[in-house]
């Protein structure tokens, strides 16, 4: 497991729902179609308001965003449960998402299909942070820093999720514990 994930935030506010993460129209598009999952990426986070959030997360054209954190407030993955919402985002190239608090259905969405790390923040890190801002995330000593400081920024341990996100989702951890056997090989 890599521990220390590096790169750019996309910074949003409060109450981000599931709608907004991404929008019931691209639901019929099925995640194990290699296609269809990375279609799923270049619409992640398209239900937010323009007007709010003017710096989209994937740019025209893109399959990968160029962020890789996102930096939320309260409550984020509020809304239906929907595992296309972590999906959507970690197919654009999130790996973790820090929020001050978190829907608990997407947080176990999180954690059940291994696509991010959901890390909550033992401070309100949205309004510290801006957009673009280059951050390094230790897993392992549970710190933000902004790249190239020395404030560091503690957040909440993800205790023993962290190794079923890491091994890409329940179903992967439990096949390498033993508990499930592998798929066949179709031939």
């Amino acid at each position: 497991m890599d521990d220390t994930i590096v790169g750019k935030v996309y910074v949003v506010g409060d109450n981000i729902d599931t709608d907004q993460i991404i929008p019931a129209e691209y639901l019929s598009l099925v995640p194990t179609i290699p296609q269809e999952y990375q279609q799923l990426g270049t619409y992640a986070l398209r239900g937010l308001p323009a007007d709010q959030y003017p710096q989209r997360l994937m740019e025209p054209e893109s399959v990968r965003s160029d962020y890789t954190v996102i930096i939320a407030g309260r409550n984020f993955g509020c809304g239906s449960s929907r595992e296309h919402a972590p999906i959507a985002l970690g197919a654009a190239g999130i790996r973790i998402v820090i929020a001050e608090s978190f829907a608990r259905i997407f947080f176990r969405n999180c954690v059940a299909t291994g696509e991010l790390y959901p890390i909550e923040s033992q401070y309100r890190l949205c309004d510290d942070f801006r957009t673009g801002d280059r951050v390094e995330v230790n897993l392992t000593a549970s710190q933000l820093r902004t790249d190239g400081s020395v404030a560091m920024f503690p957040l909440k341990p993800l205790g023993e999720v962290e190794e079923v996100v890491a091994a890409g989702g329940l179903f992967a951890y439990a096949r390498r514990k033993g508990w499930v056997q592998q798929p066949a090989v179709v031939s």
